[in-house]
């Protein structure tokens, strides 16, 4: 009787060990069968995620609290993109050093999104409406080496470009993970349903706003939501977040405020707000934080802040700033 009870435990010990095998098994299965997916901006990291949900590891190559416009890739960062299943980037304007890094690519399986498919890339100029704000511009990219080509890189603050961006990511899902096809056409329509109602709260907010202009005392990044809600966008510096304008820039743009009678100078994220402060000085004007969502600190990826939450964030600051309703 003791030897049949034995007998039995030492089944049932094989059992259980067996189960817990086969489970750990399938764990490890299920963790390696999702995609790996490397992003660059913080954007693209967010759409990357609400589209891919549980069934893909997303990461961004740049590191909390860095400027993505200075970010220069590290050989481990290489290395994580060459070991990855797809690689998202803004296009050769935002991220200058990703074309040569794909092209060494050996991971012959890897898919490559560039998001900026399929969107017309605004020049520097266009839609500027003052002539201080292109004097200022050019100079300042003169200063810098202009490494942009005069192409604005920051596409994903116009809505419509961003719904375009997940499409694009969408697709490069899919063409990795067939399989999953309906899942990433619902998530990807999901999440593109919320761009459009964050579009339609902008351009009906900024419909009612006594001023139409908006200075900034950082580099030129709003240039595409300024031209898609009919805006005037006057930026202190060029492209490149490092440029420095004159003193006669500057001066010019006092004199702009003070015309104008503009109660608010908008600054950048993850940049010296010095110069904000300089022209805030000048004219007393306040200032106010308008994020260009290039990338996120270690506080605010600790507090869970997204794309769509710090976009909602800036048209709090836009309507305090040009006095809407």
């Amino acid at each position: 009787m003791k030897k049949i009870i034995f007998i039995i435990g030492i089944v049932a010990v094989i059992g259980i060990g067996m189960f817990a095998l086969i489970n750990q098994s399938q764990n490890q299965k299920t963790k390696s069968s999702k995609l790996k997916v490397v992003t660059t901006i913080f954007p693209l990291y967010e759409m990357a995620k609400n589209i891919g949900g549980e069934n893909a590891e997303v990461s961004s190559i740049l590191p909390p609290g860095v400027e993505a416009h200075a970010f220069e890739p590290k050989p481990s960062d290489i290395a994580r993109i060459n070991e990855a299943d797809i690689f998202v980037y803004t296009g050769k304007f935002m991220e200058p050093w990703a074309e040569d890094i794909i092209k060494s690519v050996t991971n012959k399986n890897l898919i490559v999104v560039d998001a900026s498919t399929g969107i017309a890339m605004n020049k520097e100029e266009e839609g500027d409406e003052h002539e201080h704000e292109a004097e200022v511009k050019n100079h300042a990219d003169e200063e810098a080496g202009h490494e942009h080509g005069g192409v604005d890189p920051h596409i994903w603050l116009d809505f419509d470009n961003a719904k375009v961006m997940t499409e694009n990511i969408k697709r490069g899902f899919i063409q990795k993970n067939p399989e999953n096809k309906t899942l990433f056409e619902g998530t990807a329509r999901e999440y593109a349903s919320k761009l459009t109602g964050l579009d339609t709260a902008y351009r009906q907010t900024l419909a009612t706003c006594k001023s139409k202009t908006i200075v900034y005392g950082g580099h030129y990044a709003f240039g595409y939501l300024a031209k898609k809600y009919g805006l005037v966008y006057l930026a202190a510096q060029g492209l490149a977040p490092d440029a420095e304008p004159t003193a006669k820039d500057l001066a010019s743009l006092v004199d702009q405020i003070k015309k104008e009678n503009i109660g608010y100078i908008f600054y950048e994220e993850l940049a010296s707000p010095k110069i904000a402060e300089t022209i805030a000085g000048e004219t007393k004007a306040k200032m106010l934080l308008l994020h260009a969502v290039h990338n996120l600190t270690k506080d605010e990826r600790a507090q869970g802040r997204t794309f769509l939450s710090i976009m909602t964030s800036n048209l709090e600051s836009l309507k305090t700033g040009l006095d809407c309703k």
